[in-house]
């Protein structure tokens, strides 16, 4: 059994294995078990990189560390075509890492059927690790849609007080979504008679360019709905909102990067000519993602709300990068999907902590927190900070690059948008002052009088990311140098 097989089957099937663990085992057992397969994954994801060989090209030009490629139905052009290269290596590990982290949190935690919920978790990561690994077009739809059902479960099952409808919202817009991506998908493979994402990337030809322009149309909005761009983003914030801290942290962290990555992997990888025709459109929403994502934030009165409504803007940057269709702005949406897991998913951590303390997320009921939790508060400050894309922390790297991507591309119209983006960073910068000044500053609110502080657990659920997001914050070419290679082989042959 060579390594590739090792490492990229295993990275499915111990996850998998430990969720029906989980649910055999039931109770703080079965958490266990999937804190334990969890741990596995992550170490079965992190030697990619350091056991890397280019195994055959992919992209246009570019090569896979690592592959496996089995058939699996014929007939339907199903194959079992599994590869990781340097722009979905670092999703993996991230995927793998808050994984771990939330089964960890279980473990301390302690809710209500915590065997169930850790089983769902797994099973979530078994589909998002999935789509990224997938080479096969049919794979990754299939990898896409295992994560539908397990994160609606999540949120109706162990969310708060409108959970049932949140989870309905979020199941309605994914399956919209879905729909499309699945003709999308017919559509090439029937029309090229292949459904590997490699030869699709490496020979654009094998699709005329009004095809491409339409598929393309099909794939960019089933993508939008899971990243998600404005403003097909209505679902996130009643879905951060209603879910359970481990839910917020997979779905903010890692789940809405499917919807990027897929952007990037298949919208242009496979679709070059569409992406080039629909660039300018998309840049306009994305830029509008930024801008009313960080206007909303400035008014909203609640702190899971405030967080999720700020992932529209943040992932609005990585959209714009993507849309400038040049190396910089690839580069920067790359790096920006890392950079919004690590600060996002400790927000989600924390603004659960305090909410778990206070009994409430309302901030004019909040207040006063360094005063009697300082741990709480600096650690709260610190991913603030991040997220405001402080220089030297790794918010700041994404959100800068997809400004110089967007200059660098010219024209009247991206200039216009690398301004109105540069806008709405500043935005971004009052909406998270505004919340520290609330949470951390003036007298202690009554309601987190006696609350404890930071408890060992937490800490160390949180230290990682804090850790990752200051080494990416001085240290970014740890992201950038390992795609730098694929990114420049998918930008290769684009005509923006």
């Amino acid at each position: 059994m060579t390594t590739s097989v090792v490492l990229l089957v295993g990275v499915l099937a111990v996850p998998l294995l430990g969720a029906v663990a989980a649910l055999l085992l039931r109770g703080r057992a079965g958490a266990v078990a999937a804190t334990v397969a969890a741990a596995l994954t992550v170490l079965l994801a992190a030697p990619m990189f350091v056991s890397r060989g280019v195994v055959k090209p992919s992209g246009r030009g570019a090569g896979l560390w690592h592959e496996v490629d089995w058939s699996w139905v014929p007939a339907l052009e199903l194959r079992l075509h599994l590869g990781v290269d340097g722009i979905s290596y670092p999703l993996v590990v991230l995927t793998a890492l808050l994984t771990l982290l939330c089964c960890g949190y279980l473990l301390w935690q302690r809710p209500e059927r915590a065997n169930q919920l850790a089983a769902l978790l797994l099973v979530i990561e078994v589909g998002i690790l999935g789509t990224f690994l997938a080479f096969n077009l049919v794979l990754f739809f299939l990898a896409f849609e295992v994560v539908l059902l397990p994160m609606a479960a999540v949120i109706a099952g162990w969310g708060g007080p409108a959970r049932r409808a949140a989870a309905l919202k979020f199941a309605l817009y994914t399956l919209a979504g879905s729909v499309l991506l699945l003709v999308g998908v017919v559509a090439v493979v029937t029309r090229t008679g292949t459904a590997d994402i490699a030869r699709l990337t490496a020979e654009p030809g094998l699709l005329s360019h009004d095809a491409q322009l339409w598929i393309f149309g099909l794939f960019a909005v089933a993508f939008a709905v899971k990243s998600p761009l404005w403003p097909l983003h209505t679902w996130l914030p009643d879905a951060h909102t209603e879910a359970p801290t481990v839910g917020s942290v997979i779905l903010a962290g890692v789940l809405l990067k499917m919807g990027t990555y897929g952007l990037i992997r298949v919208g242009v990888g496979v679709t070059p000519d569409g992406a080039a025709a629909f660039a300018p459109a998309l840049g306009v929403l994305a830029v509008a993602a930024i801008l009313i994502g960080s206007l909303v934030c400035l008014s909203q009165v609640e702190v899971k709300r405030l967080v999720a409504y700020s992932s529209v803007g943040h992932m609005g940057f990585v959209l714009l990068g993507i849309a400038t269709l040049n190396e910089i702005g690839l580069q920067a949406a790359l790096i920006g999907n890392i950079a919004h897991g690590l600060l996002t998913g400790l927000l989600f951590f924390l603004a659960g902590a305090i909410k778990d303390r206070a009994h409430t997320g309302l901030l004019a009921d909040l207040g006063g927190l360094r005063e009697r939790q300082p741990w709480l508060a600096g650690v709260l400050g610190f991913a603030a900070l991040g997220s405001l894309g402080l220089p030297g922390l790794a918010g700041f790297w994404g959100e800068a690059f997809a400004v110089v991507a967007a200059v660098q591309r010219g024209g009247t119209l991206w200039i216009v948008l690398a301004v109105l983006a540069a806008t709405g960073g500043a935005l971004t910068a009052a909406y998270l002052l505004r919340l520290l000044r609330r949470v951390s500053h003036g007298p202690q609110a009554a309601a987190l009088a006696g609350a404890p502080e930071a408890r060992v657990p937490e800490l160390v659920a949180w230290s990682p990311l804090v850790a990752l997001a200051l080494l990416l914050g001085v240290m970014p070419m740890l992201v950038l140098g390992m795609s730098a290679d694929a990114v420049a082989a998918l930008t290769r042959t684009v005509a923006p």
